[in-house]
């Protein structure tokens, strides 16, 4: 029996490297296995590298160089057909290991981008008032990044495994782009490339409750591709996703990737290899290295990011002109202590309460109320809290829903401690 093992951790208050390497290594010795201690890496590369073992190599070389070799070679390969030269973001590390990993990459991808790295490890604490969850939850930036306006910014979040971009407007007004706005601008890139080349698959992009309503209408009514909602958690997005042969997933908190079946890789590299016009045999080349340019195993920030950024060369855009392809439903989230979260019981995919009785009916009740409105509530699935989402024409109807919404779920829930107050 022979067993691959690798250790994934953040940078932060720790057991040393050297000790949880040792509890690897001692825990193959006593099973008689082969190990290999891979040190220091992202949750990504971890999967990346499992991935690799698993396909004995056939999805790339199971080291960090091979992971750093392959995205680097893709990503090099599709900016090189843009019409704009080298392009620079910055980058919030959240003090965490894809801080570390971003900068060991930057010499595999030789100059193609130029990446300026905040928050990386050498001061702070991990995730303390930056990352993307923080960036997510307080529509802010992070502390210690330096942003000029209309200036490309992203944030990981401490394992690396999830990312956001925002930017400052020319009036210095904070503009977020999450899950939804990078879901929409890989699939919209996919589906342009399919239609060029001409190639019948099958494409869908799975998205959580959470996702702005005004994501799910552009991608169903203007780009025609089939959106489908999964419960929150990747797992479930990651399993609806493989029923496509080209399938995108990401949550709101920007952790996704993109899924290719079998079918779909054949034929794109069939294509790529093929005489047949210029353009044609261009977009096969794109599709080419976007598959190996992404992570699929999982959500990966760095993967998602070089995604990204040659999407917007090749496509000629700022980081506005990505902003602008759509507009978020102003929306809010919040969350209520409850004494048992068992007490919320819900059906269509998180999206609406079955349990306890009222609730649902409420609910439906306040978002009559205003224009363009959604809510939901949800028990967390680690906690005795209930969160609360709800979106509405205006921030000030969105506001006023949440905290209505909240009220319904305090009063009818079982709600602890204070009674929830206005926003």
């Amino acid at each position: 029996m022979q067993l691959e093992a690798a250790v994934a951790i953040g940078r932060d208050t720790r057991p040393s490297s050297e000790s949880l390497s040792r509890a690897v290594i001692d825990g193959v010795t006593a099973l008689d296995s082969k190990y290999h201690d891979y040190g220091l890496v992202t949750t990504p590369q971890l999967h990346y590298i499992i991935c690799c073992c698993n396909s004995e190599g056939r999805y790339g070389k199971p080291t960090l160089e091979g992971y750093y070799n392959k995205l680097s070679k893709a990503f090099s390969d599709l900016t090189k057909q843009a019409e704009c030269g080298n392009k620079c973001v910055n980058v919030d590390g959240a003090n965490g290991i894809g801080a570390l990993k971003l900068k060991e990459m930057e010499k595999f991808l030789h100059s193609a981008i130029t990446v300026q790295i905040f928050n990386d490890g050498s001061q702070g604490k991990l995730n303390h008032l930056c990352g993307a969850d923080y960036v997510k939850v307080q529509q802010n930036p992070p502390q210690g990044i330096e942003m000029k306006p209309e200036e490309r910014c992203c944030s990981f979040d401490g394992d690396a495994d999830r990312i956001v971009y925002y930017y400052n407007d020319s009036a210095g007004h904070f503009h977020l782009l999450d899950g939804d706005k990078i879901a929409t601008l890989i699939s919209t890139f996919l589906k342009e490339m399919l239609v060029k080349v001409n190639l019948s698959l099958t494409m869908a992009v799975v998205q959580t409750a959470y996702a702005n309503g005004s994501s799910t209408h552009y991608l169903e009514e203007i780009m025609k591709v089939p959106v489908y909602c999964a419960k929150t958690g990747v797992k479930h997005l990651h399993h609806k996703a493989q029923e496509f042969d080209i399938g995108v997933y990401f949550e709101a908190n920007g952790h996704g990737t993109v899924l290719f079946s079998k079918k779909a890789e054949e034929q794109i590299r069939h294509l790529a290899n093929m005489e047949q016009s210029n353009e044609k045999r261009k977009a096969a080349h794109t599709l080419q290295n976007l598959v190996d340019l992404i992570n699929q195993t999982v959500g990966d920030a760095i993967s998602d990011m070089l995604v990204i950024e040659a999407i917007l060369s090749l496509k000629g855009f700022t980081v506005q002109q990505w902003d602008e392809i759509y507009t978020d439903l102003p929306n809010r989230q919040l969350k209520v202590k409850v004494a048992d979260r068992k007490v919320i019981d819900t059906t269509d995919d998180e999206r609406r309460t079955i349990k306890p009785p009222g609730l649902q009916e409420k609910i439906d009740d306040l978002t009559k109320k205003y224009n363009m409105s959604r809510a939901f509530a949800r028990p967390s699935g680690t906690e005795d809290i209930v969160r609360v989402y709800a979106e509405a024409d205006t921030q000030e109807n969105a506001d006023a829903l949440a905290h209505e919404v909240c009220l319904a779920v305090f009063h009818l829930a079982g709600g602890i401690g204070d009674e929830p107050k206005p926003l």
